[in-house]
């Protein structure tokens, strides 16, 4: 049995909490916050001591190489779309478990939980642990979404979602008591756990306290008819969605655990998100976070923001800016007192070739699926000068695997048929059969057509466009002609979907810093958006309702892995499993990887501390900032405390 509990609570923190109210027991005293001590004194709030958790989660600074923060200002960030409010949740990563920076999963809103054969989850949560609004976060939270949402035909149509379903049947829930519930599956379920620290988390839970009056078995019917009319929305499940996102915060009323809360409503250029008075961390010293009041956000054009982030309009800012703006933006930071960070890019590769497995086009589904071709491709690009012309020489010449950052991670996979070497490529290209060539030294295809091949894009990057030109160079010279083409992103999935798609191009692996507890979906066919083998993916995803069974050994054998993954019990067997996988996607270059671990820039005010000078920029699993603690920020400057 697995049992995760948080120990690493210092003892002053044992002391402090225990028995409730700190100040009462004349253990220490802890400064109230300023911007809340108005409303402690009126009696709105208690006192911080008995606002936190009785075991609140302890984020030890010191040993992160962090000072102790002071209180007070306002961060400000720029975006680009209303809907990007959602980053405030993404940074402040407050999950049921998370991951650390390490890729360990850690308690976070929970105190602890044990996990029984990945079959039997319980969780515990914090006593006294309680919502923004000040109600306590219970059991009932955990019932009323399994009951009342999830398993509620109008709000939860397509059934339960992937992750709480193991060999497609859903647990046993229970609750054991008001601070401890219970999942219980048949057969395993490794993937449980890391839904719940993902950085678009698996929701288990929801604040039924505020929740019930929109739901139509506890709500007042005239009332709850009368707030769908008010909210124009078609009826009452429709207004409980719309009230029930925590992901994208758009309802101010709604009651969250995050350490900061939203407080206007959309449409708005401006959002306000103030701190949380019940947020359930402190940092070592048993001061609560996080320090600083308030974030901002400005929404307008995406394309001005590198223009406006360069005249200090923005104080923490990685969204909509690029590599490229890296020169500009570090022209001006003494002026404007910034400095620019570049972080590693968290993905498997910034940018991969995907020839389409399943294309329409016989003659190139043929010669796509065998192995040989897709290994000459990537022998023939020239990595290393793509590196120097388009990335200042800053990235790695790899495949679409793992990064350093991974206990999973191998040079050999990282590296297998990434050498430009045109000599080796030539040759296998000779020996599938293509040594017929055109007047132009272009190879003719067995149907005698020229190996003209076209390589689409979303249109999104012209960073993509500048890297594929140099591709084009490189491959014109082992006899393949290359043309790009960009459409629209609907447009170009649903092209790879129809197998009319011959080569895509997309980033690589989302999480390429996983841990053997990460499942390995990104490199076994899993799902019809996998641009390499759509329908392959689409097959498995549907139980192979939909789709084409996988039609190669080595795809097949990917499947099975991950089907074997699915059913791990211990860590042990999910690390074999996953290290056979990315060796064999790797060897057979399902995908074809030209660079990672490319810069992101980050604009970081010189004012405001504890932001690491390094990281890794990725969604999964670091939640961008989220792994790094955004919450114990803090501004040096007195008057920006203000």
């Amino acid at each position: 049995m697995m049992i995760f509990r948080a120990a690493h609570a210092v003892a002053f923190i044992v002391a402090l909490f225990a028995g409730g109210n700190a100040l009462a027991q004349g253990v220490g005293t802890l400064e109230e916050i300023p911007f809340l001590a108005g409303r402690v004194k009126a009696g709105e709030l208690p006192r911080m001591a008995d606002r936190l958790p009785g075991q609140p989660r302890i984020i030890p600074l010191s040993k992160m190489g962090r000072q102790s923060g002071r209180y007070g200002g306002t961060i400000r960030m720029l975006m680009g779309d209303q809907r990007d409010i959602r980053f405030v949740t993404v940074y402040g990563y407050a999950r049921l478990v998370g991951f650390d920076e390490e890729g360990k999963l850690r308690p976070d809103i929970l105190a602890s939980y044990e996990s029984e054969g990945d079959r039997i989850f319980t969780l515990r949560l914090r006593p006294g642990h309680r919502w923004s609004d000040g109600h306590p976060l219970t059991a009932e939270d955990f019932r009323y979404w399994w009951d009342d949402v999830a398993n509620n035909k109008r709000l939860s149509r397509s059934g339960l979602p992937p992750a709480l379903l193991a060999e497609g049947k859903p647990p046993q829930f229970r609750v054991i008591d008001p601070q401890t519930v219970q999942y219980t599956w048949a057969a395993p379920n490794p993937k449980f756990l890391p839904a719940l620290a993902s950085a678009q988390a698996q929701t288990l839970f929801m604040p039924a306290h505020y929740m019930k009056q929109f739901h139509e078995k506890y709500a007042d019917k005239t009332a709850l008819a009368g707030a769908v009319a008010k909210a124009r929305v078609r009826d009452w499940g429709a207004l409980h969605e719309r009230r029930s996102r925590a992901y994208r915060p758009e309802n101010p009323d709604l009651p969250v655990l995050d350490p900061w809360v939203n407080t206007i409503a959309p449409p708005a250029e401006r959002f306000v998100f103030v701190r949380n008075p019940f947020f359930h961390r402190v940092d070592e010293h048993g001061q609560q976070l996080p320090y600083v009041d308030r974030i901002e956000m400005s929404i307008g054009s995406g394309a001005l923001i590198p223009a406006k982030v360069a005249s200090a309009e923005s104080d923490l800012q990685a969204r909509y800016i690029r590599f490229d703006n890296y020169t500009f933006l570090k022209a001006h930071d003494k002026r404007h007192n910034y400095r620019v960070l570049l972080w590693d890019q968290g993905s498997g590769s910034q940018i991969t070739l995907r020839p389409n497995l399943n294309s329409n086009d016989p003659v190139l589904r043929d010669l796509f699926r065998d192995v040989r071709f897709r290994r000459a491709l990537s022998l023939g690009i020239n990595r290393k000068d793509i590196i120097q012309v388009i990335y200042y020489g800053l990235g790695t010449a790899a495949g679409n695997s793992v990064l350093p950052g991974s206990a999973l991670y191998t040079e050999k996979a990282a590296h297998a048929w990434t050498g430009h070497d045109p000599g080796e490529a030539n040759r296998l290209l000779d020996e599938i059969g293509l040594v017929r060539r055109n007047a132009e030294g272009i190879r003719l295809l067995p149907d005698g057509r020229p190996a003209f091949l076209t390589i689409e894009t979303a249109g999104e990057s012209s960073e993509e466009t500048d890297v594929l030109s140099l591709v084009a160079e490189d491959l014109r010279r082992v006899g393949l002609r290359i043309f790009i083409r960009s459409t629209q992103r609907d447009v170009f999935r649903r092209r790879a979907i129809a197998g009319q798609n011959e080569i895509s191009v997309w980033q690589g692996m989302d999480n390429a810093t996983p841990s053997a507890d990460h499942e390995p979906e990104e490199i076994a066919p899993s799902s019809a958006q996998q641009l390499e083998w759509p329908l392959w993916g689409q097959h498995m995803a549907t139980s192979g309702k939909e789709g084409e069974a996988p039609a190669l050994p080595a795809a097949r054998r990917l499947a099975e892995l991950h089907k074997a993954w699915s059913r791990s019990t211990d860590y042990a067997q999910r690390e074999k499993i996953w290290k056979e996988m990315l060796d064999l996607h790797a060897d057979q270059v399902f995908t074809i990887g030209i660079v990672n671990r490319t810069k992101q820039p980050i604009v970081v005010s010189n004012d405001l501390k504890n932001f690491p000078d390094h990281g890794i920029y990725s969604f999964e699993p670091r939640s961008f900032f989220g792994a790094y603690f955004i919450d114990t920020l803090f501004w040096a400057s007195e008057e920006r405390r203000k």
